[in-house]
């Protein structure tokens, strides 16, 4: 690897930026200990399965995209697959109707939501074939919080005590919910069973997916109605795919191929909005929100129709990114007044509209996490992780103290049935036995003039390819600093529901003019948690932040 730049004296050599402070921390210790930036970032992984159960996990799944100082780049897919015995209506009631969430066999709720997690494979897999450290060194920070405990923020009390379904189920309701003696803010969280857990895996991971303890977590799983079993563990294998490839005036972007539709999404989004001079707009005006909106809408009309797990389905990702098909989308959209979502057309170009398949739904995970890692010789890690929703299936392994997925509600449950944030996806992501579910995760690094410059991600659902669309313009097209960047109000279409999402802080006086252009506007609080490095192109110093909407750290040396 590329020796490490000459820097000033005050720079940032190194910096981790995660959701939660101990996690950030236990990557850089790594760093200290003479580690690089994949054992950060496995160390932050297994550290936020500790301090973040809503979304760290060991029961989920993710993607990691590295970038090394010599330039070469990795994408580590360990994203959760279906049990071999799922099939494609196993959510449907007799009548053919999706199963609600809160009932026996919900693809939301339960044993029966559980996809095989992944997110062990993957750091381990990380670690071995690219870290510098020990296994044993990298999860001991996580094996003494969950052992020794850590204080709850307000935020992380007020998650675990409000969530309605933990108390569903006995252990989570045993190890979460103290038995009904809620947990508060300040209170010290000791995880005993996690702890112990983190060990076995730490002295020989193998044990997860091939020994006891896969036929452990299996046995707990099936017991209880759920289709996994010890050899869908034994089965499940990690992916090296190749990263998407893009640029975006004279900024290269490298980020997270199919199954996430993220990186597709995104560079698509980039070129329809290069032939824009968006600068000239102004950061947040309405015009330059009503351009980027229409970008979004006409990007996620594509993911509805192309996107799923690319060893089951074939995806046009070099036609979706074409900048000439950019162009063409380009030349559809009105400056002036908004496109409605039903009546797009597709540009005609290289067959893409012959092999669009017809529409059916899917709901999108919203509580994912993000972190990202630069380290001073220059490598650089993007790691979004999650469990699908809050808690995952709310279920715990009994006796090995972590959540366990509901990633089975990333694929398709019946076609054409609207889900709960009115997505829209294609038959490529039915369900079926040993599928990857489509992701919007959109782990994400730039570089300029061949330099590493940003890293970045966030979590989300449908919305992190907007979060990360915000950030990347906000530092090229209107020259914020990181900071102001990912803390900017963010705004988001996905073509169906035809309206834009936007943040309360945006100004009123925009909101107006975007509704005259003919916009519906959804105003929410906040949402994402974009975890972002960028590297000052004259100084090479390391500049973190982390979202101002949350109590994540940024953390350097």
């Amino acid at each position: 690897m590329a020796a490490a730049p000459l820097l000033p004296s005050h720079a940032q050599h190194a910096m981790v930026a995660s959701v939660h402070e101990l996690a950030s921390r236990a990557g850089l210790e790594m760093l200290r200990a003479g580690g690089n930036a994949v054992d950060a970032a496995v160390a932050t992984g297994f550290t936020l399965a500790v301090v973040h159960p809503q979304a760290g996990n060991l029961g989920g799944g993710g993607f990691l995209l590295l970038r090394k100082a010599n330039g070469e780049t990795k994408f580590i897919d360990f994203r959760e697959k279906a049990p071999a015995a799922a099939t494609e209506n196993m959510y449907l009631d007799n009548q053919g109707n999706v199963i609600p969430e809160a009932s026996k066999g919900s693809s939301l709720v339960g044993y029966r939501a559980i996809g095989v997690p992944g997110s062990v494979a993957g750091l381990v897999y990380a670690e071995e074939k690219f870290g510098k450290l020990s296994l044993e060194k990298v999860i001991a920070p996580a094996i003494k919080l969950a052992r020794d405990g850590f204080a709850l923020a307000y935020e992380d009390a007020s998650d675990l005590r409000e969530d309605e379904y933990l108390p569903l189920f006995p252990e989570s309701k045993r190890v979460f919910l103290r038995d009904g003696k809620f947990y508060q803010a300040g209170d010290i969280f000791k995880q005993p069973d996690l702890a112990r857990t983190l060990e076995r895996i730490s002295k020989n991971p193998d044990d997860f997916y091939h020994g006891a303890l896969a036929r452990e977590l299996a046995a707990a799983v099936q017991k209880n109605g759920g289709l996994l079993t010890a050899q869908d563990l034994a089965a499940y294998e990690v992916k090296e795919r190749e990263p998407v490839h893009g640029d975006y005036r004279g900024y290269e972007i490298i980020s997270a191929p199919p199954p996430s539709s993220g990186g597709v999404a995104l560079i698509e989004i980039l070129n329809i909005l290069e032939g824009f001079d968006l600068a000239k707009y102004g950061n947040r005006s309405a015009d330059a929100i009503h351009l980027e909106a229409e970008a979004f809408s006409r990007a996620f009309y594509d993911r509805a129709d192309f996107m799923g797990d690319p060893d089951f389905a074939k995806i046009p990702v070099a036609q979706l990114i074409d900048k000439k098909y950019g162009e063409a989308w380009r030349n559809t959209i009105d400056p002036a007044h908004a496109s409605p979502s039903k009546e797009l057309k597709r540009p005609s170009f290289n067959e893409l509209e012959r092999v669009a398949q017809s529409h059916t739904a899917i709901r999108e995970p919203e509580n994912t996490t993000h972190y990202s890692v630069v380290d001073a010789e220059g490598n650089a890690v993007a790691v979004t992780t999650t469990l699908n929703d809050s808690f995952g299936s709310r279920v715990t392994a009994e006796g090995l103290g972590f959540l366990l997925n509901d990633e089975m509600d990333d694929f398709t449950s019946k076609p054409g049935t609207p889900n709960n944030y009115g997505l829209i996806q294609g038959p490529a992501n039915a369900i079926g036995p040993n599928k990857r579910p489509l992701s919007a995760m959109t782990p994400t690094i730039v570089l300029k003039n061949g330099k590493l410059f940003l890293v970045a991600g966030s979590p989300g659902g449908p919305t992190i390819i907007t979060t990360v669309a915000n950030v990347v313009m906000g530092i090229i097209d209107f020259n914020l600093d990181i900071q102001e960047a990912v803390n900017a109000p963010r705004f988001h279409h996905q073509w169906l529901p035809d309206e834009i999402l936007v943040e309360d802080r945006l100004s009123p006086d925009t909101m107006n003019i975007l509704k005259t252009k003919g916009h519906k506007l959804n105003v929410s609080h906040f949402w994402g948690d974009a975890e972002c490095i960028m590297v000052d192109p004259k100084t090479g110093e390391r500049l973190g932040a982390s979202d101002g909407r949350n109590n994540g750290r940024a953390i350097g040396y």
